[in-house]
């Protein structure tokens, strides 16, 4: 897929490898639409990049989702390029000895996590893939993922979404393939991210540090740079791009 002159839409592109992804983009010439349920996000996004749509949206809900989509193509056109970036990463064990009364894996928690991190990615590609086969032009869907899909102490909820996510990229690119539609995934490992410094503890992400045989975290840019390739290689269809350093989990 030719990046420029292609309509883009991000979610989860008010920080991290979002942001940052949404600015190459635009660099490349294409129009990109965001969606992010922070709005100050969102608007320090439209700050920095004028022309980029954001829209503050809670991807988690579906009928917020249909409604922002339906704006997006109504402001910029078709859309050309789905990257499925919105995600929060967590950590609960599914028993914790420490905790005071109930010692289970929170419910609200899971539910949360399987909602932004799994639904959402079912509610976008389903609405915007509708469009892209309905009007018979080709496209693209990234999906991200993570190491964790292999399965990771203390990230039940977590690493359950990203397996999930991993699987329905494979189901999808079978089903949307004839159509001239790809579907491929990107499983960063820890990055320097402010999302993962959130999410862990120093000790621990340090420890997963030492686990990587380069002894160091990725930078956003090599993350993005790989959901770059995933987007322009027209073969790369149904596959895991793994940017992790050499680590397995």
């Amino acid at each position: 897929m030719k990046i420029h002159g292609s309509t883009a839409l991000v979610t989860g592109g008010g920080s991290g490898f979002g942001r940052r992804l949404t600015e190459r983009l635009v660099e490349s010439g294409s129009s990109v639409a965001v969606l992010d349920v922070d709005f100050e996000s969102i608007e320090a996004l439209k700050a920095l990049l004028p022309n980029v749509y954001g829209l503050v949206c809670d991807v988690a809900d579906d009928a917020q989702v249909e409604q922002a989509v339906q704006s997006v193509t109504n402001q910029l056109g078709s859309i050309d390029i789905l990257v499925n970036n919105a995600g929060i990463m967590t950590s609960a064990p599914l028993v914790n000895l420490l905790a005071k009364g109930n010692r289970r894996h929170p419910r609200e928690l899971w539910h949360r996590v399987i909602d932004v991190n799994l639904n959402s990615v079912f509610y976008l590609t389903s609405t915007i893939a509708e469009q892209m086969v309905r009007d018979r032009r080709k496209g693209v869907i990234v999906n991200i993922s993570s190491i964790s899909a292999r399965g990771n102490a203390g990230q039940s909820a977590y690493s359950a979404t990203k397996a999930a996510v991993e699987a329905l990229t494979k189901v999808w690119a079978k089903e949307l393939g004839p159509f001239g539609v790809r579907c491929a995934a990107l499983a960063p490992g820890f990055a320097n991210t402010q999302g993962a410094a959130d999410a862990l503890e120093s000790k621990l992400l340090d420890r997963w540090v030492e686990q990587v045989p380069l002894h160091r975290l990725a930078e956003i840019d090599e993350v993005v740079d790989g959901i770059i390739f995933v987007i322009e290689n027209d073969f790369f269809n149904g596959r895991v791009l793994k940017i992790d350093g050499g680590l397995v989990v």
